[in-house]
């Protein structure tokens, strides 16, 4: 009978054991206080609770040492897998070597890594940037008529996205279609709505003259507004941003912002997850998993509602 008990017993705790135990997953986040991350991060957690998985987030509050040392946190933690939402796309390659020395599956989400290619158990989940920046002038060039000053609203320049963004609105402007579209400053504002307010005031005042603001995301382009309305300029003049969040879309239906484009923050958040734990399996990914941009006007706003 003892035995039988005994027997029970360890069986129960291999069971209590087995269920217990969960992959996990570390990542770290540029940073926690924008619109778009909180999407991202909020999409991984709940991709993992769906997956049964561990996922362990830090903030690296936009300072490239720190999200090293979280990295380096997480190698000696012997997370199973690494998900990086990089401070600054140029230090990937370093990053990428401290996760292969380490033998731990390393994806990087949203923000692409400037490694010319990427080891086996690396990957890249997230969007083709060139496309956002595309779609974004080119309806900016469709309202102007084809004519008129553009001012370019850029993110962090550390960042391929706001390289890639800009270099594409830009080329728009040598079409035939828009040549005569004229982009009289550039300047970056860090993806802050508050930086761009003052940037945007900052040309207002100067006397600069523009017809449209065209801003690397979203969180700008809301900042503009502001400065705009308080100017009481914005009428006549174009704003344009990238991601389609929900604050922009309320900023649409106002007419306030007259297009956006369409960035897929869960799918982008979901796929990290997905592909860190198929890593961690052994299981074989691609080296990149695209996932498109769509442009958004007031006249389709409605089929993107709530899935920002």
């Amino acid at each position: 009978m003892k035995k039988l008990a005994c027997s029970i017993a360890l069986a129960t705790l291999s069971v209590t054991t087995s269920a217990a135990y969960a992959a996990t997953i570390g990542v770290t986040m540029n940073r926690f206080n924008d619109t778009f991350a909180a999407l991202l991060r909020n999409s991984m957690k709940q991709e993992g609770v769906a997956k049964g998985v561990n996922v362990e987030f830090e903030d690296a509050q936009l300072d490239i040492g720190r999200q090293i040392s979280q990295i380096q946190n997480f190698i000696a933690e012997k997370v199973d897998a690494i998900v990086v939402s990089l401070v600054d796309t140029d230090v990937s390659p370093k990053i990428t070597k401290m996760a292969a020395a380490a033998g731990i599956p390393l994806v990087y989400v949203n923000l692409k890594p400037s490694d010319r290619t990427l080891p086996p158990k690396v990957t890249f989940v997230g969007s083709k940037e060139s496309e956002a920046g595309s779609l974004e002038m080119t309806d900016v060039c469709r309202m102007l008529g084809g004519k008129g000053n553009v001012v370019i609203l850029m993110g962090d320049l550390s960042h391929q996205a706001t390289r890639e963004r800009t270099q594409s609105a830009e080329e728009v402007t040598s079409t035939p279609a828009c040549k005569n579209i004229k982009v009289v400053d550039k300047q970056s504002a860090k993806w802050s709505r508050t930086a761009a307010q003052d940037l945007t005031t900052n040309w207002l005042s100067s006397g600069i003259q523009f017809n449209a603001v065209v801003a690397n995301n979203d969180e700008m382009a809301l900042g503009a507004i502001q400065a705009l309305k308080s100017a009481k300029r914005l009428n006549g003049t174009i704003v344009a941003g990238i991601d389609a969040t929900n604050d922009a879309l309320a900023a649409m239906k106002t007419g306030d912002l007259k297009v956006t484009v369409f960035q897929d923050a869960g799918g982008q958040g979901r796929g990290a997850i997905d592909a860190a734990l198929k890593l961690a399996r052994g299981e074989s990914v691609p080296p990149a998993t695209y996932l498109p941009f769509q442009l958004v006007t007031p006249a389709d706003l409605k089929q993107f509602e709530g899935r920002n």
